[in-house]
């Protein structure tokens, strides 16, 4: 599977069947994650028991690990194996499967280390006093109006507003009423 513009797809193909590959598919089209990319979905449903999947690096295969480790479970779960041409991954050995899970880990390591300068920008942004928060999905006001002079109640409103009942109570409980 390469997942390439077209001069680097020749590439990938001639890598692919120097290695052993009978059948190459190449996706022409970006999308983020699975949804959107029908040659791979058309490959994954191809797969049978006992067959290798083979990619030049595994970031032509998924978008993000959380992408990558969901393909690898689906793969494991159909029988199918995952070797790269260009990386130590080889889902048949401890070696390659060891190759994915730190993958993972330093994922999740970045993904934490975004987390935490986030929540610093936001502490900073708060003691300077600019930090406001997302901007509310619903106006209070439309709630209440709708609680107290529609007599509607908490079901009701967040199917008219397309929100949860949650919602409802706390636009209901953070509602000021104009003086």
């Amino acid at each position: 599977m390469i997942s390439l513009s077209p001069p680097t797809i020749c590439n990938s193909a001639q890598i692919l069947r120097a290695a052993g590959c009978e059948i190459i598919r190449a996706e022409k089209a970006s999308g983020s994650g699975r949804t959107g990319r029908s040659e791979l979905q058309l490959l994954l449903e191809f797969l049978r028991p006992g067959d290798t999947l083979m990619v030049t690096r595994v970031d032509r295969l998924a978008r993000s690990i959380k992408d990558l480790q969901d393909i690898v479970y689906a793969l494991n779960q159909q029988g199918v194996t995952l070797r790269a041409t260009e990386q130590p991954v080889d889902t048949r050995s401890a070696a390659g499967k060891a190759f994915l899970d730190m993958l993972g880990v330093f994922a999740e390591f970045e993904t934490n280390l975004r987390r935490e300068r986030q929540m610093e920008g936001i502490a900073a942004a708060k003691a300077r006093g600019v930090y406001r928060g997302r901007k509310p999905s619903i106006d209070p006001a439309v709630v209440y109006r709708l609680y107290t002079i529609e007599k509607m109640g908490a079901t009701a409103i967040a199917r008219q507003l397309g929100i949860g009942r949650a919602s409802v109570y706390r636009a209901l409980e953070n509602y000021e009423q104009p003086a």
